[in-house]
């Protein structure tokens, strides 16, 4: 109750004195290495800044979500609890992606990194899917065939059937162990 009477005390006192501020200026990359450096009791005040002392344009709104996520990442693992591997950072920024936006959850994804395309002995991360992702391309074809109701146009219903009667693979993939 008290912090929210002092985020509305705040947010009174800037309002006609908010910078304002456009994703050209790039103010927010000082948002991302001020958030390595948080730690639990800061995080309250950084969101504040970001949510109080700026006027936002399209883009820097983004960036403020953003750098507000990394910030209360790094806040926990600064805690007495964190340290966190980098495995496991990995883990999170998978769990916030499927969170996030849960048109991602469920579905198979895959962030490529096409700096490996410099190493021959990663050629199969760019051009091989899992068994996993093969199968739910498959049920998921089939199930549009099935459910939808809405028109498509040919080139899709054919790649649908393709995967789901055929089980042809699409072009230029290959399922990883075949």
């Amino acid at each position: 109750m008290i912090r929210k009477i002092i985020r509305k005390i705040k947010s009174f006192l800037w309002k006609n004195k908010k910078r304002k501020i456009k994703e050209e200026m790039k103010v927010h990359e000082e948002w991302y290495e001020e958030a390595s450096n948080i730690t639990p009791e800061e995080l309250p005040a950084f969101i504040d800044k970001l949510t109080i002392e700026y006027e936002h344009d399209y883009g820097t709104i983004c960036h403020a979500c953003a750098a507000a996520a990394v910030a209360a990442a790094w806040a926990v693992n600064n805690s007495k609890q964190g340290g966190i591997t980098g495995f496991q950072a990995g883990a999170v920024m998978w769990e916030f992606i499927k969170n996030w936006k849960t048109e991602y959850d469920g579905k198979p994804l895959r962030l490529i990194n096409y700096e490996k395309l410099l190493y021959p002995a990663y050629d199969d991360n760019f051009n091989t899917i899992s068994q996993e992702t093969w199968e739910w391309l498959k049920n998921e074809a089939k199930r549009n065939l099935e459910n939808n109701d809405d028109p498509v146009h040919p080139d899709v219903e054919q790649r649908w059937k393709d995967i789901a009667i055929h089980e042809q693979i699409p072009a230029g993939l290959k399922v990883k162990g075949e």
